[in-house]
């Protein structure tokens, strides 16, 4: 019993310990990523149909699907979602095919899509969102309180995988 235990011990810590030395790699399969609150509920990350290097959020029949690790790639169209260096604690973000200058900085904390802390971002979970036209919202990094002037945003909203359940 007590081996039993200290074999399925040593197996969890060896496995841990080579996921930690383990380079980059995907984190979770091709996921859609979603909405959970008001007024984006259910909604889902993909590219605006008028401006595809523009990331909204929109509905389910249309969005997209994900590899995360570090990177955010679409499995659709494989873009890359980057983070812009706007002066605003608001930060752009935008699609882009390269993957030379792929914004790394992204990590999943259980279902949330956050920025790790050892970016240059700190920990950040948040990201505000401004409606476009069509019900589609155009989302940002939020690093603060700021919003823009003259658009109709939803500030602290989150992204997350499917249910994990």
């Amino acid at each position: 019993m007590l081996s039993s235990l200290a074999s399925r011990f040593f197996l969890i810590v060896a496995t841990a310990a080579a996921a930690a030395a383990a380079p980059r790699g995907v984190l979770a399969k091709p996921e859609q990523i979603r909405a959970v609150q008001s007024p984006i509920f259910h909604f889902y990350l993909q590219a605006y149909p008028q401006d595809p290097t523009i990331p909204v959020m929109g509905p389910e029949g249309s969005s997209e699907y994900f590899d995360i690790g570090g990177t955010i790639q679409s499995a659709n169209t494989s873009a890359f979602l980057n983070i812009g260096d706007d002066a605003t604690s608001y930060k752009t973000l935008t699609f882009a095919a390269e993957s030379a200058g792929a914004t790394d900085a992204w990590a999943l904390e259980g279902d949330t899509i956050i920025t790790s802390t050892a970016s240059s971002y700190g920990r950040q979970l948040n990201f505000l969102v401004c409606q476009l036209g069509g019900g589609y919202w155009q989302v940002y990094l939020q690093t603060g309180s700021d919003t823009p002037a003259g658009k109709t945003c939803s500030n602290y909203q989150s992204l997350h995988l499917p249910c994990l359940c």
